[in-house]
């Protein structure tokens, strides 16, 4: 694997440390009931940023475990790289919620905390005695946040309520494939889940909203995300294009139907995307092409004239950008108009620019003589810094820890593990 060409993020969370910077969600307690992917990223926005964020899991553990890659080294294979690259900085604790004694353990952990984040299927918790109703009667502060494929019939009852869903399932029947792959083709999923991880970040912001407001009144609230919702949400002109005009938008390539040009041409060596839809960007590309009379062609001289034109002006860029390598490209177009070369994991893990921001952070791999590197914090702070602080949890790694920390006695953690409530790490 190729290494980060600048030091990880470590550094600068010890740094942060030294200095006596909290991250900004210190004191947050948050109970994260989730798992695969939407759930735990959410709460790890959260953690990232110095929530104090519990794992609950099932004796099984997050179903997550088991999904690879794994190193070479690693014989036990119970955390693989998809566990690790959303679950960090938080704790880990396993709790049997099928039994009476788990569910009166997450109660004691519900009457401290300040959010709750699950995504069972709908009514799952609630035949369990969990409901967000009863545990606001006993922490009327709670903020309850459910993230569902879609949504909880407390916001609206709807024929889909008790179906299933994934990624897959939210891009589709958001709209967001019906809009991307090749023009005239089949449509085409986003590579990452975009369809989890869109509804993860608006419930993290809505957590924050609703606690900012029971900071405020002392009264929590149920935040209810569908991912079909958030990904329809995000896909921006579907809804007003249709409204408007009575245009189905379909899939149209890497190009925008209403922006030219906007989008992927071809170089020597691989590929590069190039943004100068206004006058001023598409006058100086012409320039740096040494095309300066394609400014004043009649069919490319607004952005409209090169929308009914696209066609055309595709192809006197793409032939100029192909007798190019993305390296040529990058020292004529970088930094003159929006431009950048299309990049693969490699080229990540190798340019500087992402080692410099902390996008490449090293953590510990159990039971691995090597390190993994994840993605790092995005959202920087200048007061309160986020960052990478530990692993994921190991399964079952802080239940003694939390719940001592939750005024169990030592006999009360053993008894309870005795019984199968709860487990610890061996």
């Amino acid at each position: 694997m190729n290494q980060p060409a600048v030091s990880p993020s470590a550094d600068t969370a010890a740094s942060a440390a030294s200095a006596g910077l909290a991250g900004a969600l210190e004191g947050l307690r948050v109970l994260d009931l989730t798992q695969m992917l939407a759930g735990p990223f959410c709460a790890q926005l959260m953690a990232d940023h110095g929530a104090e964020v519990i794992k609950v899991e099932s004796p099984e553990g997050d179903m997550t475990r088991a999904f690879g890659p794994y190193c070479d080294d690693d014989q036990v294979r119970n955390m693989g790289g998809y566990y690790q690259s959303v679950n960090r900085n938080k704790k880990g604790v396993v709790i049997d919620l099928k039994s009476e004694q788990g569910r009166q353990v997450l109660l004691s952990l519900v009457d401290k905390a300040d959010v709750l984040i699950e995504n069972f299927r709908a009514g799952v918790l609630d035949r369990l005695g969990l409901s967000y109703e009863k545990l606001a009667e006993r922490n009327p502060r709670l903020v309850y946040a459910c993230i569902r494929g879609f949504g909880d019939p407390r916001s609206a009852s709807n024929d889909y309520t008790d179906w299933p869903a994934f990624d897959v399932v939210s891009q589709s029947m958001g709209g967001m494939m019906g809009v991307t792959g090749a023009e005239d083709g089949v449509p085409m999923k986003v590579g990452p889940g975009v369809g989890d991880l869109i509804p993860a970040t608006l419930c993290a912001f809505g957590v924050l909203a609703a606690v900012m407001r029971a900071q405020r009144t002392g009264r929590g609230q149920f935040i209810d995300v569908a991912m079909v919702d958030g990904v329809l949400a995000f896909c921006e002109r579907v809804i007003y294009q249709y409204s408007i005009s009575g245009v189905i938008p379909r899939p149209q390539g890497s190009h925008h139907p209403m922006f030219v040009p906007m989008g992927v041409f071809p170089a020597a060596d691989g590929w590069v995307t190039v943004g100068s839809p206004n006058d001023g960007f598409w006058i100086k590309l012409c320039k740096l092409m040494g095309r300066p009379e394609l400014a004043e062609d009649p069919r490319f001289r607004s952005n409209d004239d090169r929308v009914r034109n696209a066609p055309a002006l595709k192809a006197e860029l793409g032939a100029f950008t192909s007798a190019h390598t993305k390296e040529q490209l990058r020292q004529l177009l970088g930094g003159q108009l929006p431009f950048g070369p299309i990049y693969d994991a490699q080229d990540i893990f190798t340019d500087p620019y992402f080692a410099a921001r902390e996008m490449l952070v090293e953590v510990e791999q159990p039971h691995s003589s090597k390190k993994l590197t994840i993605a790092g914090v995005p959202i920087k702070m200048s007061e309160t810094p986020g960052s990478v602080r530990t692993r994921a949890p190991m399964l079952g790694e802080h239940t003694r820890e939390v719940l001592l920390a939750a005024g169990m006695t030592a006999a009360q953690v053993d008894e309870l593990t005795a019984c199968g409530a709860v487990r610890c790490a061996a």
